[in-house]
């Protein structure tokens, strides 16, 4: 970007209107249209600060003694009504009870034609986008159809497209905000998709049947339902990307990246939860206002852009900031997270897509540690790059009751495994592709605020228990900015400059999130928090013991068989894929009864 661009972004001079459209997002304002310098800016600045300010002053304690003294009037009164009742003559008391049940029976009536009404038009929302406003009766008939057929299969909502948070302002709900759980601070933020994961893979391994309810098209079949499942055509499955952003002057540009070089994005819907402060450029800003530039992709696409926007202040670290990302997917297809200094290369999408269906594993998660960008990408957008990370290296880390693995730097080399995305045993939060359900069964927890290290071991073992199978895609799809940008990322902040708001909030999530997952049995169960744990919790089809003994963790010793990179390089794919069940639907581990042990115990 040009130095003047810059400084007419950071700028805070006088503004001028560019006619963007403004509305209340969460705890922050979506601007459709950023121009530079604009009043909607300036708005968006104020009302942010207003709502954290409102935020931390509000308190559940304010109401009691209006909702006391409310009851106590009440009661009064419902004393009062009983002693006139009382002393009433029989025959004014029958007249009153008659016209008290005509007065209910009336009341029932409106309150049932008022609900018809309502779902009527809900069921229509929910079946329609607008395109669909001038859809037959027949059409309006396979709709219902479809909204019969979609109920035997509970626990799965509707899926749609196009859609978008921005429709949604009004069924949005309150939560604690898990940096300060005694309820001081709450947030406005959307609801899940699917609000009950358990309910989508009822504790146990996935049917197919179920996965394939889940996953919309971006064209509608002649029934008028956009949840085609494998039906839909590759080109036509929407993509649902999952960006979490601090402070970060990048984030703009991934976004640019994502749908300037998709071979189809008019199928690609990306969700941002931008966490800014002061003169922070937002990521759906372009570098130019969209009057005089509209062909720039934040402004072609902006339809499918979602920003929610918080306060910097109110960060706590990427768990909490990707939970709410996970809030904001719809039913796609497929689901990606990706960092906020990411590029692209050109055709990504049709090329992850084609590396996903290789594997034939409905429950395939490709993920890994990006490689940098530098001399990744040449001038037309082509990877330069035929070598592949793997994930296979971790190690504990830390001390006591708070020892944790995490996972250290990864090898890359040329692939042994050809053809398709090799199995692997952990999962990486920089870069993960899958099918949308993996989002909406294994989404991010709430109750883990300033945690950095240890949520890629955590999801990682919630979706091997939930039946997920982890992979190392075969071409790279997009680059990490490491190198390039170093000197202007070395200045980019970090979460944890507001780490003295939250002091001690970290000690208490590592309990739970080794808790959760039967990390740390030396641990009273009392001792950690067990809110929602279902929620985000283990599932049914596999446990953890299972994975810890077929990669060689000793939770009780706080060891691991090291050397594992040597197994999962070329020996653990030809393991496992044979045991891949008919169905596509996961690895049978049941039929999997192999140990890793460090063949060289002595040696680093």
């Amino acid at each position: 970007m040009a130095p003047r661009d810059e400084q007419q972004t950071r700028s805070r001079k006088k503004p001028i209107s560019n006619g963007s459209t403004v509305s209340s997002i969460g705890n922050g304002i979506y601007v459709s249209d950023n121009g530079s310098r604009s009043s909607a800016r300036e708005e968006r600045l104020s009302r942010r600060k207003s709502r954290v300010k409102k935020a931390r002053s509000r308190s559940k304690k304010e109401g009691t003694p209006l909702c006391l003294a409310a009851t106590g009037v009440f009661c009064v009164y419902l004393f009062l009504c009983a002693v006139l009742f009382k002393s009433m003559p029989e025959e004014q008391r029958q007249v009153g009870i008659s016209k008290v049940r005509d007065v209910v029976q009336k009341t029932k009536e409106r309150v049932r034609k008022t609900k018809e009404k309502v779902t009527s038009k809900f069921s229509s929302f929910r079946h329609y986008d607008v395109a669909d406003e001038v859809h037959s009766d027949e059409s309006a008939s396979a709709a219902a159809a479809a909204e019969v057929k979609i109920s035997l299969l509970p626990g799965i909502p509707l899926g749609k497209w196009p859609v978008s948070i921005r429709n949604e302002e009004f069924n949005f709900e309150e939560i604690e905000h898990p940096g300060h759980l005694d309820g001081s601070v709450m947030m406005h933020v959307p609801k899940f998709w699917a609000d009950d994961p358990v309910a989508i893979h009822q504790n146990k391994q996935m049917t197919r049947e179920r996965a394939m309810a889940i996953g919309t098209c971006i064209v509608a079949d002649d029934k008028g339902s956009f949840m085609r499942g494998d039906k839909c055509p590759e080109d036509q499955r929407t993509i649902f990307v999952a960006i979490a952003s601090y402070r970060d002057f990048q984030c703009r540009d991934t976004v640019d990246s994502i749908f300037s070089r998709a071979s189809y994005p008019e199928r690609v819907r990306v969700a941002v939860v931008d966490q800014i402060a002061g003169d922070d450029v937002s990521c759906d800003r372009p570098h130019e206002p969209c009057e005089t530039n509209p062909k720039q992709s934040l402004c072609r696409w902006k339809d499918q852009i979602d920003v929610f926007q918080m306060d910097a202040a109110l960060a706590v670290g990427p768990v909490f900031a990707r939970h709410l990302g996970h809030r904001l997917y719809r039913g796609e297809y497929y689901s990606m997270q990706s960092d906020a200094h990411v590029t692209f290369t050109r055709n990504w999408d049709v090329d992850i897509i084609q590396q996903m269906e290789a594997t034939k594993d409905d429950m395939a998660v490709l993920s890994t540690y990006l490689t940098d960008l530098q001399g990744s990408i040449d001038e037309n957008g082509n990877s330069k790059r035929n070598t592949r990370p793997i994930m296979c290296n971790t190690e504990y880390e830390g001390v006591g009751e708070e020892k944790h693995l995490r996972h250290l730097s990864q090898p890359e080399a040329m692939p042994e495994i050809k053809g398709m995305p090799q199995a692997q045993p952990y999962w990486a939060a920089g870069f993960s592709f899958s099918r949308g359900h993996f989002v909406a069964t294994v989404p991010y927890d709430l109750y883990q605020p300033m945690i950095f290290q240890g949520e890629e071991m955590s999801i990682t073992l919630r979706g091997f228990t939930i039946g997920y199978d982890f992979f190392a895609p075969e071409r790279s799809v997009c680059f990490h900015s490491y190198e390039k940008f170093a000197p202007e990322r070395n200045k980019v902040h970090k979460f944890w400059e507001h780490s003295n708001m939250y002091a001690g909030t970290g000690k208490k999530a590592m309990k739970r999130l080794l808790g959760i997952v039967h990390m740390n049995p030396e641990v009273d169960p009392s001792e950690w928090d067990h809110r929602e744990e279902k929620k985000y919790g283990l599932g049914g089809a596999r446990t953890t013991d299972k994975f810890y003994e077929t990669f060689g963790i000793h939770v009780k010793e706080k060891t691991v068989e090291r050397h594992l990179c040597q197994f999962v390089k070329n020996k653990m794919h030809n393991m496992m894929m044979p045991n891949l069940r008919s169905d596509g639907m996961g690895i049978d581990y049941s039929k999997i009864h192999f140990r890793w042990k460090d063949p060289r115990p002595n040696e680093p």
